[in-house]
């Protein structure tokens, strides 16, 4: 059978992976797809670069349209990223009637619903398995694998570049801005870090993981997003203390009155798997009513982890392409004539309506009776006390200090309930500092 042909739009880290993986596994890809998988057209501004990866093997350009014209390309592989020339490329060619391969979380978090829409009436294919968690296949695991379950939640530590810096603060003892430093220095931190670090790039993965999970459209626009820079040494140490790991979690959950959508720092109990992943590794915690909780670990992210994720989204379009489009897996899992009626049933919640526990750090003078009054605020406020740990002043302060840490970690509450007793706490005299809240997830 004729191999299928592919533009790739595109080849940098990830691009020359593709090209790479594909060319070393061939006849085993070949194989597995039923027929052979060929690049024949690159499309890059840096053209001689370009040209220097995959020499005679494909024609290369430096104008993507070129590539999408082509009425010879089957297959047009999206490796530009971003919100803006890529969503015009991506509709071009399903206009043109290619199939399409992404790895572009934020387009699809932002604008995957007009994508998938025109891909529907167009009769195509887009396929993203790259676009969250890298090289591990989550997206097929909730799409294909656990379809017989009613998925309850999923968290996932999705961002690699947050993850190395949350365990060279927990290894080393050292701040935020340290650690981030060091990070630029060895190359798991961007330049300007700030998708990363401020948590939007595992917010635009837990939007589409959270559209396949419960059949609803990707609403990134709704998303809780909160990220890692106002953390602190002192707050890795006492969870440390507490039996607990801090980890920037993506979040989703099902709840009778809708969805929560959210990524923030989190206490993770020690024990568990996910709270043990290390580096810049990914894992994802999907809980099911069926099959329970199952866990997928890997590499998040680079040339040839993510590019294995393409090449298998290459397969499966190898196999597909022939089939009616109404006998194929739809891209949020659920049939199309079903999302609107979900979404109806199950908005994405304000986070003051999310309900979690919470770990609370506050800065307090050292004296006589303030223990009592903020936990009598708390109390006041239905907010059941887990547990208490007040350190030494001297501890926190030096010999001599007049202040000290008060760590309280509370049960279930409401997020609208805890944003309203911490106004009450933090103009209290004896309150020095801002409080620190993270929230909790014991993901049992």
């Amino acid at each position: 059978m004729k191999p299928i042909q592919i533009g790739l739009l595109g080849i940098g880290t990830v691009g020359s992976g593709v090209f790479n993986v594909l060319a070393r596994n061939q006849e085993e890809i070949r194989r597995r797809a039923g027929r052979g998988i060929q690049i024949s057209m690159v499309a890059d501004l840096d053209a001689a670069r370009a040209r220097s990866i995959v020499g005679e093997s494909a024609r290369v350009v430096g104008d993507a349209r070129e590539v999408i014209a082509n009425p010879d390309i089957d297959v047009v592989v999206e490796l530009i990223g971003g919100y803006g020339i890529a969503r015009q490329l991506v509709l071009e060619a399903i206009a043109a009637g290619k199939h399409v391969v992404t790895a572009n979380k934020a387009l699809l978090a932002v604008h995957g619903t007009e994508i998938f829409q025109a891909a529907a009436e167009r009769g195509v294919i887009v396929a993203f398995e790259a676009a969250v968690a890298g090289g591990i296949p989550i997206i097929k695991a909730l799409r294909e694998g656990l379809t017989a379950n009613q998925i309850q939640w999923v968290a996932g530590i999705i961002n690699g570049t947050t993850n190395f810096i949350l365990s060279e603060m927990r290894d080393k003892g050292l701040d935020f801005d340290v650690v981030l430093k060091e990070a630029q220095r060895l190359g798991y931190a961007e330049a300007d870090p700030t998708f990363d670090i401020e948590g939007v790039d595992a917010a635009h993965k837990a939007t589409i993981m959270s559209a396949i999970a419960f059949g609803i459209p990707v609403q990134f626009d709704k998303a809780y997003v909160e990220g890692i820079t106002r953390l602190a040494a002192a707050d890795i140490r006492y969870a440390e203390q507490l039996g607990y790991r801090i980890k920037l979690l993506g979040i989703t959950k099902r709840r009778p009155e809708g969805v929560e959508l959210r990524v923030h720092p989190s206490l993770v109990p020690a024990k568990r798997l996910i709270a043990n992943v290390e580096g810049a590794m990914n894992a994802v915690l999907v809980q099911g009513d069926a099959v329970g909780a199952t866990l997928y670990y890997g590499k998040g992210a680079g040339a040839e982890p993510t590019a294995s994720a393409v090449i298998a989204d290459l397969v499966d379009i190898a196999r597909l392409m022939e089939a009616d489009p109404t006998h194929r897996v739809p891209p949020l899992a659920f049939q199309s004539h079903t999302l609107g009626e979900a979404g109806k049933e199950l908005p994405v919640l304000p986070m003051a309506e999310v309900v979690t526990s919470y770990y609370l750090r506050i800065r307090v003078a050292d004296e006589a009776g303030v223990l009592a009054r903020i936990t009598g605020i708390l109390a006041g406020a239905g907010i059941s006390i887990d547990a208490v740990l007040q350190r030494e002043a001297d501890e926190v302060g030096g010999e001599g200090s007049t202040q000290t840490d008060l760590i309280i970690l509370t049960h279930d509450t409401r997020e609208g309930d805890m944003d309203a007793v911490l106004a009450q706490i933090q103009p209290l005299p004896t309150v020095l500092a801002p409080i620190t809240r993270i929230r909790k997830e014991e993901l049992n």
